[in-house]
């Protein structure tokens, strides 16, 4: 049952390296399973190329809406745990990555501090995350201090997205 501390969060789930398919299945149920974080919608699999450095594979990218009570400190801390479970490294600014965890947004807070940013960084301009994102939120998600999801797809063409066969 939803209290009312709770808020509804979205998380975008990236991986490259080792099975990504795997790797995004596996991070999935590991978030679910976190004290105090349910599970709300999973997107599909969407198929990217890297946004960095091409040398690399592409990019298994997906967005799930969980309910939370932890902080968004919390929560960060929690998913950099997961991460880290799963061999993360980060050699390279946008490089190959066996798990990529961000919050993309946190109910209605905007959040400015040096190790988290509210909603997340560029998500205007991130097919993999916009589109994931609209197939579970729906076009009238407000994403706070940049406009509807709907608004924000406009304006942002696929770039090579693809959605792979469930």
């Amino acid at each position: 049952m939803k209290t009312a501390a709770e808020i509804e969060a979205y998380i975008g789930l990236g991986s490259n390296l080792e099975q990504p398919e795997a790797q995004i299945t596996s991070a999935r149920k590991e978030i679910a399973a976190l004290p105090q974080v349910a599970e709300g919608a999973f997107s599909s699999l969407y198929r990217s190329a890297p946004m960095g450095p091409q040398d690399q594979p592409d990019y298994i990218n997906a967005v799930m809406k969980i309910s939370t009570d932890l902080s968004p400190m919390a929560l960060l801390q929690a998913l950099q745990r997961i991460e880290n479970r799963h061999g993360r490294v980060r050699a390279r600014r946008w490089g190959e990555r066996t798990l990529d965890l961000d919050i993309l947004c946190y109910g209605d807070q905007q959040i400015e501090q040096p190790d988290l940013i509210i909603p997340h960084v560029g998500i205007a301009e991130r097919a993999f995350v916009l589109y994931p994102l609209a197939e579970i939120a729906g076009p009238d998600l407000v994403i706070p201090g940049q406009g509807t999801l709907s608004q924000l797809l406009t304006a942002c063409p696929l770039n090579g997205l693809s959605r792979l066969p469930a």
